[in-house]
């Protein structure tokens, strides 16, 4: 295909783009793009390949069908130069003082040495990144109600110690779906590592790799799945999380492409079939004129747009169609009830993350480390359940003690993951400061096993934890700590006056 065909498909009739030298034809695409169909239009007809490097990772063409590449440019010497757009400052006065500190904060930052809890990474990074950056990583859904009490549950489960115990020894080691860890944790999947810090998801997996625990790959991270991987070392556990496409032969080819490179096991999302309404990252965007929303405020095409990257019609039955594709291990990410656990079990995955999404889709659901309590005692009373079956839960939302992550272990959990709290560590830090951060951790969950008598962590039970107080107090603080470091929610603010 020329360059002078191509420039004449540039409307929403028909609508072609230039990609690393290929064409692609996204007209019945356009409805469908998660950033809406403005920006695509606005390239189209032309070479696109710079404007979509800025926020995509290349293999995000793997979501399309393969239908949409319909060639090759053959004349790429008549590619017009691609000329760098003049950037206008068009920023108010408040906003260019309000710029300048946050610079002079960054010049003034902390030491890493001075970081003595993981609260502190997110207090520097509340104050040092770019404020719609921070409120992308931040923010929940609706009234954030679910976020707070992710953390503040784990406040209101007890310990009960045991004493005059040998504690010379402790090891914090495990495995999980098979793959050594130096210590139950791992991070948790997460988009858009990079508006944290330049190399993004790739010091989080270099950060895995030093540090001895898992990295949960994302799918939608801003570094494409290959270069993520070639970030890790060689013989480095990886995990990939997927959400579904409705489209199962991209998913087929994803997932086989995971499996090629080595990926032990497969975290399946399941709690978002919609995005959730985050109102801080939205209005966010209001104010740096980034909304895809009316002129109204209206987004309700919003499930649209999911759709085009998640399959809204997922049941049960998908998770026999995993199995027949891989042979990794299969695990549901975003468990949240007693029931969907026990069918989780019925349809043989290999285990489930029981989590809500770090309470950014559902409001007012129950804290992970509530739910996880209710599914060990039911597995408890029902061993036939899980009798002869290999079957391993995690959880992840609200953790930033070491504390917290023995609490979940008494309660069953295998593992447990962390996703804001390493991105906060990472973007104040880079790889350094996730070293730090898991370093923090491992100290504390050392601490915390001898304070609680016990020197391994096949060693912990639900008898070392009181869970009186776990249900009776939803709605109360999460500490100090915690209170200082959350970023309330705001509402509209009033025009400026000319």
């Amino acid at each position: 295909m020329f360059v002078e065909e191509i420039a004449t498909h540039n409307s929403a009739e028909s609508c072609w783009l230039i990609i690393d030298g290929k064409v692609y034809d996204l007209t019945d695409f356009l409805d469908e793009h998660p950033g809406g169909k403005k920006i695509i239009l606005k390239h189209a007809g032309t070479d696109a390949t710079a404007e979509f490097d800025k926020f995509h990772p290349r293999d995000t063409l793997n979501f399309l069908a393969p239908e949409c590449c319909i060639g090759e440019v053959e004349d790429p010497e008549n590619l017009p130069q691609t000329e760098e757009e003049e950037v206008v400052d068009d920023s108010t006065e408040e906003e260019r003082v309000a710029e300048e500190a946050r610079l002079d904060r960054i010049a003034h930052k902390p030491d890493l040495s001075k970081i003595i809890n993981l609260y502190d990474f997110e207090a520097v990074a509340r104050t040092t990144m770019d404020p719609n950056g921070f409120a992308y990583y931040s923010s929940g859904t609706e009234d954030e109600i679910t976020l707070r009490e992710n953390h503040n549950a784990f406040k209101r489960v007890y310990f009960n110690p045991r004493v005059l115990v040998d504690v010379t020894d402790v090891d914090q080691t495990t495995t999980m779906l098979g793959s050594p860890a130096a210590t139950p944790l791992y991070i948790s999947a997460t988009a858009m590592g990079k508006i944290g810090h330049e190399d993004g998801e790739l010091a989080l997996a270099r950060a895995a790799g030093t540090t001895g625990i898992i990295q949960m790959v994302p799918n939608l991270g801003l570094f494409g799945f290959d270069e993520i991987v070639d970030a890790a070392q060689p013989d480095q556990p990886l995990w990939f999380q997927l959400y579904v496409n409705r489209n199962k032969e991209i998913v087929k080819r994803i997932v086989r492409a995971a499996e090629t490179r080595g990926v032990k096991a497969l975290f399946v999302t399941v709690d978002a079939p919609h995005v959730g309404k985050r109102e801080k990252d939205m209005r966010s965007k209001f104010l740096a004129g980034r909304s895809d929303s009316d002129d109204n405020g209206n987004h309700g095409d919003g499930d649209k747009k999911t759709s085009a990257l998640i399959d809204t019609a997922l049941t049960w039955k998908d998770v026999a169609w995993f199995r027949s594709i891989t042979s990794m291990k299969i695990v549901l990410k975003g468990i949240q009830t007693v029931q969907d656990a026990v069918l989780a079990v019925q349809h043989h995955a290999d285990g489930i993350v029981i989590s809500n999404h770090g309470g950014r889709q559902l409001e007012t659901v129950r804290a992970p480390i509530e739910v996880l309590a209710d599914v060990n005692a039911y597995f408890k009373q029902h061993p036939e359940i899980l009798a002869g079956k290999q079957f391993e839960m995690f959880i992840d939302g609200g953790v930033r003690r070491g504390s917290d992550v023995l609490k979940a272990i008494c309660l069953g959990a295998r593992g447990v993951g962390l996703g804001r709290a390493l991105l906060y560590a990472m973007a104040g830090y880079g790889q350094e400061g996730v070293e730090k951060a898991v370093a923090i951790l491992k100290d504390e969950i050392v601490m915390c096993m001898r304070l609680l008598g016990v020197t391994s962590l096949n060693q912990l039970d639900e008898s070392y934890v009181d869970l009186a107080a776990l249900k009776g107090g939803r709605g109360s603080s999460g500490g100090a700590l915690f209170d200082n470091v959350y970023e309330p929610m705001g509402v509209v603010k009033f025009k400026a006056r000319l």
